[in-house]
């Protein structure tokens, strides 16, 4: 009987927080709300499924929007289908320590980033990048600038050249026999994030009015310390706004994390431009031209 009686205010509360248009996942659950199976349904009502493994499984658009349609094989449905690790779990750092979520972020992209600290705010950014032209075969693409402007080129990589550096002297040696397993394609990228970071990715990305953002696009400025995040995927309404989700890595080397937004928790993770003069991140503020696209 009590467990009816619980199901039926479940059901309730439902109803509410859906006609509420509520989506923030730090809703005030109800003390009578008290096994966890009870409180998981609260949290995917309040378009946070806990269980989705992709970042489109696991957030479910603002009431009124949808999420805009991406081509088979682009970059944007790479990005939307990107793997998470368990909700709750938490951001590692390249040590093993753990970032703390709160006031950061809500979710982690499930991704190796290895005992070195490489893995900073570009070379995440990169890597999602890489990781795309890696998986449709696209090597002549994959193609990323060091800091001193030396072009790295996965094509070369894959016919056993290596890069040598010696101060700002750089060049290609031939190495190895020809290879093209996915471990030689994350050691040229271990390479790229040695010598390259967001000095480096401003230059190679070209300037995107703020009024045709879409998945894939970065925020970025380049400098020491410089920071960017992605775009990792977007919904619209019928007035042709926009809401989209972020993803960043940050210093020292952690894994990449989905933002929450600071600015709106009523519509957090998603973040909205309406209105806005700046984009306002956990941990950055962005101008809203310093928005950027990979070319191509």
């Amino acid at each position: 009987m009590k467990k009816a009686i619980s199901i039926f205010l479940l059901a309730i509360l439902a109803g509410l927080l859906i006609s509420c248009n509520s989506i923030n996942k730090n809703i005030e659950i109800p003390k009578h709300i008290s096994t966890q199976e009870e409180r998981e349904l609260v949290k995917e009502v309040s378009r946070v499924v806990t269980q989705g493994s992709t970042i489109e499984s696991r957030y479910l658009p603002v009431e009124g929007f949808r999420r805009v349609e991406v081509e088979d094989g682009s970059f944007g449905e790479f990005l939307r289908n990107q793997r998470l690790k368990p909700y709750g779990e938490k951001v590692l750092y390249f040590d093993g320590r753990e970032k703390s979520s709160e006031g950061v972020y809500d979710s982690v992209i499930d991704v190796f980033i290895g005992d070195r600290d490489l893995h900073q705010c570009a070379d995440a950014i990169m890597l999602l990048r890489g990781e795309y032209l890696y998986s449709i075969g696209a090597y002549d693409e994959m193609n990323f600038n060091f800091v001193s402007g030396f072009k790295a080129e996965y094509r070369k990589w894959m016919e056993g050249y290596r890069i040598k550096v010696v101060g700002n002297d750089v060049s290609y040696y031939k190495a190895v026999e020809p290879s093209n397993t996915y471990e030689d394609f994350r050691k040229f990228m271990d390479m790229v994030f040695a010598y390259s970071g967001t000095l480096s990715l401003e230059k190679e990305l070209k300037s995107i009015d703020i009024k045709d953002l879409e998945i894939g696009d970065v925020f970025i400025i380049g400098g020491s310390p410089g920071h960017a995040v992605i775009i990792v995927d977007m919904a619209v309404n019928e007035l042709d706004e926009k809401i989209f989700l972020l993803a960043q890595s940050y210093m020292p080397a952690q894994q990449t994390q989905i933002l929450i937004n600071p600015m709106d928790e009523s519509i957090s993770p998603w973040y909205s431009l309406k209105d806005c003069d700046k984009l306002i991140t956990p941990e950055w503020k962005f101008e809203l031209n310093q928005l950027r696209r990979f070319k191509g």
